[in-house]
């Protein structure tokens, strides 16, 4: 007799989570479809049952003494069916009154499950449990139709919103396929989203993106464009599985308006000041020509003419002045950061004023990196645009100004030099400034402030120090115009200070800003710098 071929057992359907409904377990209706046997009485027989048995014992008792009677038989079989019938009624009865509620309930938590949320109990006007139960439900059903509602219409205003706006937004699963895309990225991609979903990010050119840093700023081409891009990457999950999201914008057309709006800026200033330096050396060699053409010649044309030679080589000079002072705010070197304490920095810089004495308030230790000559330069600048504006309002009013007595026995107090790069104005404070650099800043602190005066304060704030720089002057009239490179409304004035300042600031991860004061007439500075952060931050 042959051996039977054994038979292997059908292959288990591979589990997957997404086929389960919400709420973790199967619906009712399946339930009682599946072929499965149930061993225990089903809730709504339990009910019957115990209601019939409750009256049982009553019955029993009836129908003995119903039985054990002198009464005819008809009487007898007629309450013995009246008994039953009303036995079975009464317990049929309750159990419509226990079951019913609960179906109620599970329709509408299956109508929950189903995403509708507008059935409501009718039993929730009264004050008992099952009312009570009724009203808790009808509550959770309409707040949760309200976070639905809310939902569809965020997500309508996200889908808006990324639809229309012009940056470029990408979302890669974990294994770089795309996901989503909207309208920026189909028209930067040059296809449709049903050609781009399901993409590795290889084929649309979007792998460093998702390798290299989480903001960088790249150039490439792509099938709908080309140039600069900014590009920021961002992680965030859905389903629980993390997905990576990219925006990308278009940077060159914004460069390329503040290039013109440069170009525009720089092309004004180097006309203004070349008209002011070619005009009068064109007017004076026209007169000088005329001398010489004259005959016969005037007894002084010789005076006229050296005159005339002399305003030419001045004007060439301050155009020459002018050229220098352009390339050197153009060629600021890099900073060489280093960790410099800022309290006795700035008490060396305020040491060195010496037209007005500058008192320093007292502010916490701190640390900054940074380059100690270009950061002198700045504060250098900042505190004599102070005193000059100090200076200007004491003439204005008339009122008398405070000479500074130097403190003895601080000699050993040295300003650090700042470097030939950077010293775009310091000349002038830097050739006034030995005796009050030899005689130190230990008792500037300690002097009153004259009125007007400057005075010079640091807090930290955060991660940062803000440094105010503030003056008694007349405050700021056009403070759009402040960093305009060669703008000044000081006779004199080169007009790269505050420029320069800003550019130094902006170099070590900081900002310069000017406002004016709101407590008193006047104007403060305030520069911004990043401070060391400890290892244990």
């Amino acid at each position: 007799m042959p051996n039977p071929i054994p038979t292997e057992p059908p292959p288990r359907p591979a589990f997957n989570p997404l086929s389960r409904p919400v709420g973790g377990s199967r619906p009712y209706s399946q339930l009682r479809a599946s072929g499965k046997k149930q061993r225990r009485i089903v809730h709504e027989n339990s009910v019957l049952l115990m209601s019939l048995a409750g009256g049982l014992v009553a019955l029993a008792i009836a129908l003995i003494m119903l039985w054990t009677g002198e009464y005819s038989a008809r009487t007898q079989w007629t309450g013995t069916a009246f008994m039953l019938v009303a036995w079975l009624s009464c317990g049929f009865a309750v159990r419509g009154i226990v079951v019913r509620p609960l179906q109620t309930l599970s329709n509408m938590h299956a109508a929950i499950r189903e995403g509708d949320f507008s059935m409501r109990a009718r039993s929730a006007g009264q004050f008992d449990a099952l009312s009570m139960l009724m009203f808790e439900i009808n509550a959770l059903t309409e707040a949760m139709r309200e976070e639905k509602l809310g939902a569809l219409e965020a997500n309508a205003l996200l889908n808006k919103v990324m639809s229309e706006i012009d940056v470029a937004i990408f979302a890669f699963d974990s294994d770089h396929r795309l996901r989503v895309v909207n309208r920026a990225g189909e028209r930067l991609m040059a296809r449709h989203a049903e050609r781009l979903i399901g993409s590795s990010a290889e084929e649309l050119g979007l792998a460093e993106a998702l390798d290299g840093p989480g903001a960088q700023t790249i150039e490439k081409a792509f099938p709908g464009g080309s140039g600069r891009w900014g590009m920021r990457r961002s992680t965030f999950r859905q389903g629980g599985i993390p997905h990576q999201l990219v925006v990308m914008a278009d940077l060159s057309r914004a460069l390329r308006e503040e290039e013109r709006q440069a170009w525009q800026r720089l092309v004004r200033v180097l006309g203004h000041e070349l008209n002011n330096s070619l005009a009068p050396i064109r007017s004076i060699a026209d007169s000088l020509e005329m001398i010489l053409k004259r005959q016969p010649r005037p007894s002084d044309w010789e005076d006229d003419v050296r005159r005339g030679l002399r305003v030419i080589a001045e004007r060439s000079e301050a155009l020459s002045r002018f050229m220098r002072d352009y390339a050197r705010l153009t060629r600021l070197p890099q900073p060489q950061p280093l960790k410099v304490p800022l309290a006795p920095l700035i008490r060396r810089i305020a040491g060195l004023e010496q037209r007005l004495p500058v008192r320093l308030v007292p502010g916490p230790e701190v640390t900054i990196e940074a380059d100690p000559d270009q950061l002198e330069q700045v504060l250098i600048n900042l505190i004599r645009n102070a005193v000059d504006a100090s200076l200007e309002a004491a003439a204005n009013t008339g009122l008398p100004r405070t000479p500074i007595i130097p403190a003895q026995g601080a000699a050993g107090s040295r300003a650090h030099a700042p470097s030939p790069q950077v010293a775009a104005s310091a000349g002038a404070q830097a050739s006034t400034a030995s005796a009050g650099v030899a005689a130190g800043t230990e008792g500037t602190e300690a002097k009153s402030s004259p009125a007007p005066g400057v005075r010079v304060s640091w807090e930290k704030s955060g991660t940062s120090v803000e440094i105010i720089v503030q003056d008694d002057g007349p405050g700021v009239a056009n403070p759009s115009n402040l960093f305009v490179p060669f703008f000044t409304t000081k006779p004199g004035g080169s007009g790269i200070g505050l420029a320069l300042s800003r550019q130094i600031a902006e170099a070590h991860g900081g900002t310069v800003f000017l406002r004016n004061r709101s407590d008193a007439h006047g104007c403060e500075a305030h520069v911004l710098l990043p401070l060391v952060q400890s290892a244990e931050e």
